[in-house]
């Protein structure tokens, strides 16, 4: 059984799958348009004029695949009560990838020691995504 993350960037998702591209080194494995869908979205399902917008994406980064879309492209991404765990090779890695996250969001939990982990911190990436990065001790 494997688990996936699903994201819905509401109208965000090519900006965010090119910043997780940048942060992460992020792969798209997969995109597809509204447009490109061999049926068209029931009535109501996407604004008018979002035909270009995400239907459906899934990215890799590292071992994993995380999937993506547009939704219902209403412009307010809500991401609540969950946050994406990163491990980081060292702690180079996990201050790059902390600062990568970071950029245009917000700290939750600056990156260092912890009786846990030689490097750990929470940040909101631009998104309203939360990740927390990790050293495993």
């Amino acid at each position: 059984m494997t688990i996936q993350p699903y994201l819905f960037f509401d109208g965000r998702c090519e900006e965010a799958l090119t910043f997780y591209g940048k942060a992460l080194g992020a792969k798209v494995e997969m995109l597809m348009r509204y447009r490109e869908s061999p049926d068209k979205p029931p009535p109501g399902m996407i604004p008018p004029g979002s035909e270009n917008k995400v239907m459906h994406a899934a990215m890799r980064i590292g071992d994993a695949v995380v999937m993506a879309s547009d939704g219902h492209c209403a412009g307010q991404p809500s991401f609540k009560g969950f946050s994406l765990s990163i491990q980081a090779a060292n702690e180079a890695e996990a201050d790059r990838l902390f600062a990568a996250l970071g950029e245009g969001g917000q700290v939750q939990m600056p990156i260092g020691k912890t009786f846990f982990s030689p490097r750990f911190g929470m940040v909101t990436d631009r998104f309203g995504v939360g990740w927390m990065v990790i050293v495993p001790a």
